[in-house]
């Protein structure tokens, strides 16, 4: 893929998070990882998402952080910076404050999992990661600390709301809609009763059904 793709990708894919009502007025944001180099592509610091356009895509050095486009980046850049300076396999992040997933967060639990779906996309609970301020490398370095290792493509910031990681920026786009459709699911699952939980050992094989065998 070349900068160009990559930079049409991301923009095209910000869509997404406000049709999947993930984001409000100007929150939020994706970037994505020109493969093999310390480029990414992410979104322009407080422009609407209907006003997102390639031409106003901001690319930056990971390394120092050296924005090429005439546009303000995104307050989260150093953020999406340290993860992937970090975990070399991640070519997607989004970051968002979609309502139910951050409820969870807001209140400082974990997303348990409930639900077949959820053991399929995240093999397990959505993690709880720290409090940690906004600008800088500190929520990258809790995300990294999180999530290296673990299953879930998804962590939910205590106070603040969703990142999500994959391997491309739609990736990483989906496992955002699918973060939010869970959180949803099992907050009223809550307000019902007490769910009834799923073993170990199945959601374990429902993940490796789901990322091994389904689909084409």
């Amino acid at each position: 893929m070349t900068l160009e793709q990559l930079t049409k990708q991301v923009s095209d894919l910000h869509a997404y998070l406000p049709k999947s009502n993930l984001v409000s007025w100007t929150s939020g944001n994706i970037s994505g990882r020109l493969v093999n180099t310390d480029t990414m592509v992410i979104k322009p610091s407080g422009i609407m998402f209907e006003d997102l356009r390639p031409d106003n895509m901001c690319v930056v050095d990971i390394e120092s952080l050296e924005n090429r486009s005439q546009y303000k980046f995104s307050s989260d850049t150093a953020t999406h910076a340290y993860i992937y300076k970090n975990m070399p396999e991640v070519g997607g992040i989004v970051h968002t404050h979609s309502n139910y997933a951050t409820a969870w967060a807001a209140v400082g639990k974990e997303i348990p999992c409930f639900l077949t779906a959820m053991a399929d996309e995240f093999g397990g609970p959505i993690p709880l990661g720290g409090f940690a301020l906004i600008g800088g490398e500190e929520i990258g370095r809790e995300v990294v600390r999180v999530l290296t290792g673990h299953k879930s493509p998804a962590i939910i910031m205590q106070n603040h709301g969703v990142f999500t990681i994959g391997k491309t920026p739609k990736d990483a786009v989906k496992a955002a809609v699918m973060c939010e459709d869970v959180a949803r699911t099992a907050y009223l699952a809550v307000q019902l009763g007490k769910p009834l939980e799923i073993s170990d050992e199945d959601i374990a094989k429902l993940h490796h059904r789901y990322t091994n065998v389904y689909g084409q």
